[in-house]
């Protein structure tokens, strides 16, 4: 036999073998988008029903994340597609019949404007992701109409409810161009602090994917509202003795030790779970009255020694609540609250963050000792661990089609008609 008809029949054997390979490929990648789209229901109904705040996530795309074992990145896009399923019912349709991807999907949800449904359904059928957003960038996004409003003049206003106070700050162009360099450098510095941290927790668990999810559920990054707060301290503690009585930013609270009556220092009354957050470990003053005359202050109530604290973070480098890998701003718990008679000791303390430690002082979740064997529940009592919710299918993988992927064709945006958003009605 010549060496040419060897060489041509083992062309024609890969040919073959790659062809099998690559129907397989299609007929699983349906599945998979299929199984995505179900999914994608799955997580709808827990977003819309408001139920993924009992869990103790922070986010609906940190609960997919916590309990897929997904990266971020990618429950991101499925909680983007999951939130704005009613308004692609086409799309969303597509991936139950496996002929979408989540990652088109995801991109539509996270770019296209209202109604525009029907026009990227059919976009994505042919279209690759790079080529869809591309195709988003060129929608149009309509211009908000400028109103005249009177030139504004330095002014701080207050006010309080139930949920919290809310500060608004007036202030003219030269002054708001000086608190944005300042918000920004605040904010750099504090995001640099968290890569810093992202960094070296990854480090540490190398480059196994399966540390992803404990790596991305941990304290979000730092934001503008984070910068004001780093920006106050800094200049409020900055030059403390210049200012009368030479106070640094310290809350002060006054706590009626019969009743369990908590408020802050010339302030309102504070609800149950603010008085015990406060008196565990935010830095705060407390001060004891009884029958309205003070008794004395209580320690300040983050004095945790610094021996005490290294054993803390030896034990446990991050957050106790399983789920959440955040390491920096850690709080020291009392697992029987410090007002109950919570000794500040290494068997009744355990790192939380600020984020879980709210939550906790809330009633969303509980956490039970012993500090070595801990027990954290949900608000409907579900024991909450690490691991995600994979396991082995019990049923068939979903019958739809196999996969036809895009084209593959060359997109020729000269003749491509972006989707057009329709003007509202005016009335005259």
């Amino acid at each position: 036999m010549s060496s040419s008809a060897t060489e041509s029949d083992a062309l024609a054997t890969n040919d073959d073998r790659l062809e099998v390979l690559f129907g397989e490929l299609a007929e699983l990648t349906g599945q998979r988008n299929a199984i995505d789209g179900r999914i994608a229901d799955i997580v709808a109904a827990i977003d819309h029903g408001n139920m993924w705040g009992a869990t103790g996530a922070r986010s609906v795309a940190a609960l997919v994340a916590w309990r897929t074992g997904w990266s971020l990145t990618n429950a991101k896009s499925m909680a983007a597609v999951a939130h704005r399923l009613p308004e692609f019912p086409r799309c969303a349709e597509g991936m139950r019949q496996g002929r979408l991807s989540l990652d088109q999907v995801g991109a539509i949800a996270h770019q296209a404007g209202p109604d525009s449904d029907e026009h990227y359904a059919k976009l994505a059928a042919v279209a690759t992701v790079s080529q869809l957003n591309k195709a988003l960038s060129l929608e149009p996004r309509p211009d908000p109409k400028p109103k005249p409003r009177p030139e504004p003049t330095r002014s701080v206003t207050k006010t309080n409810d139930e949920h919290g106070t809310c500060w608004r700050i007036r202030l003219g162009p030269g002054d708001s161009a000086k608190v944005d360099a300042a918000l920004n450098s605040h904010r750099d510095a504090l995001i640099a602090d968290w890569k810093r941290d992202h960094e070296s927790v990854e480090g540490d668990h190398g480059e196994d994917s399966s540390q992803d999810n404990d790596a991305e559920v941990r304290a979000p990054m730092p934001n503008t509202g984070d910068a004001f707060m780093s920006l106050v301290e800094a200049g409020w503690d900055a030059e403390v003795a210049r200012r009368p009585h030479g106070q640094h930013t310290t809350v002060v609270v006054h706590v009626d030790v019969e009743k369990r009556i908590g408020a802050l220092h010339l302030g309102p009354l504070l609800s149950n779970a603010d008085r015990q957050y406060l008196t565990c470990d935010a830095t705060c003053e407390v001060w004891f009255e009884r029958d309205g005359q003070p008794l004395g202050a209580g320690r300040s109530t983050r004095t945790i020694s610094r021996r005490l604290r290294r054993a803390l973070e030896y034990r446990h480098r991050t957050c106790a609540v399983p789920g959440c890998g955040a390491t920096r701003g850690l709080h020291a718990h009392h697992i029987r609250h410090w007002e109950d008679g919570g000794a500040t000791e290494l068997d009744n303390l355990v790192l939380v963050c600020p984020y879980h430690h709210r939550l906790h002082h809330r009633g969303v979740i509980t956490i039970r000792g012993p500090a070595d064997n801990l027990t954290v529940t949900d608000s409907d009592g579900r024991q909450l661990d690490s691991g995600s919710l994979a396991r082995p299918p019990n049923r068939p993988p979903p019958a739809v089609a196999p996969y036809p992927g895009p084209t593959g064709e060359r997109a020729d945006w000269w003749w491509y008609q972006p989707f057009e958003p329709q003007t509202p009605p005016t009335n005259n």
